[in-house]
């Protein structure tokens, strides 16, 4: 029997179980790995409370979107995989079919990539979530220059340290966000150009101070809600504001020409590069080249092991971190 996380109703960490589950045999198109190490994310907590548009199926419900591991078995029709791979997970399914919390889970192997076996699985179990993410909104498109200031909002989470280093990688200018004081040093030790820390000051000035009153080319925003009008008028004319989260759950309104500077304005999610082969092909060698060559290197907040996830979500929720919460796989 293999370990799994499981929960039966909506709630606080304290439903997340660790149950014995059969695994069994990989079917069409899906990969049995051993996991020795998962990313957590936020989409996770939104999973367990109900918060997020995939909707778990009770009793029995797992999570979860990334995991590091070795390839133990490969299903039918899958090509360019073998036992004993080194892979890592990248989120390319809804959580209500797979899920990456356990010892040994069942994924698809379209959401399966291979990692170089000197990259140790902490590590890797911390990259693409946030990477990927941060390739498609920032890197792909290559409307993001050489020279552009980029404005990284709730900058101290994994999507925003890898957005810092995305955007220091592509040579633009990345000024990060905060609400707390205590996080400034960190995300200016992360690559920040210039922190605003917005329980201190007023973001509309500040972005103009660092800016010399241009702007920014691109703003980044995970939070959504009536604050994106703010950021909007931190946006050069002709750039563009991306809302790829929904951490204030209030509506959010959209900036019109009456207020704000000529720009672009949409949403985005990482499933648009991950469930395109050819993009997520892009994606995964734009990652590992900068891994390679350290212009790309996941900060670790904190490591548990899986038999204490409730302690880990409780970490994830207190919003205390910097970087990303990894829970390792005990075998």
């Amino acid at each position: 029997m293999s370990k799994a996380v499981r929960f039966d109703e909506f709630g606080g960490p304290e439903v997340l179980q660790v149950r014995e589950v059969e695994v069994g045999d990989p079917g069409p198109g899906e990969l049995r790995i051993r996991v020795d190490a998962i990313g957590l994310n936020r989409a996770e907590i939104m999973f367990r409370t109900d918060a997020y548009p995939d909707k778990p199926t009770f009793p029995g419900s797992g999570l979860g979107y990334e995991a590091a591991g070795v390839v133990e078995a490969v299903g039918p029709d899958v090509t360019g995989f073998a036992a004993g791979d080194p892979v890592g997970v990248v989120p390319a399914f809804h959580q209500s079919q797979y899920g990456t919390y356990g010892d040994h889970v069942l994924v698809p192997a379209a959401a399966t990539v291979h990692r170089p076996a000197s990259v140790p699985a902490e590590k890797a179990a911390a990259v693409w979530m946030a990477y990927i993410t941060v390739y498609g909104a920032l890197a792909e498109d290559g409307f993001v220059r050489p020279g552009d200031h980029v404005l990284i909002t709730a900058a101290s989470s994994s999507v925003g340290i890898a957005a810092i280093q995305t955007a220091n990688r592509i040579g633009a200018i990345p000024i990060a966000t905060t609400r707390s004081a205590a996080k400034k040093q960190q995300l200016m030790d992360a690559g920040a150009a210039q922190v605003v820390v917005t329980d201190d000051e007023d973001l509309t000035l500040a972005i103009k101070e660092h800016t010399g009153g241009a702007g920014v080319r691109l703003a980044f925003d995970p939070i959504a809600g009536p604050g994106v009008e703010e950021i909007a008028r931190s946006v050069a004319p002709g750039g563009r504001l991306v809302v790829y989260g929904a951490l204030d759950p209030r509506p959010t309104p959209l900036p019109n020409a009456q207020g704000f500077p000529a720009l672009s304005t949409s949403t985005y999610t990482l499933f648009e590069v991950t469930t395109d082969p050819q993009r997520l092909a892009r994606g995964v060698a734009f990652v590992n080249t900068g891994l390679a060559s350290g212009a790309l290197s996941p900060v670790i907040d904190r490591v548990f092991d899986l038999e204490d996830i409730v302690a880990a979500h409780r970490h994830m929720e207190s919003n205390t971190q910097v970087g990303k919460i990894v829970v390792t796989v005990r075998h």
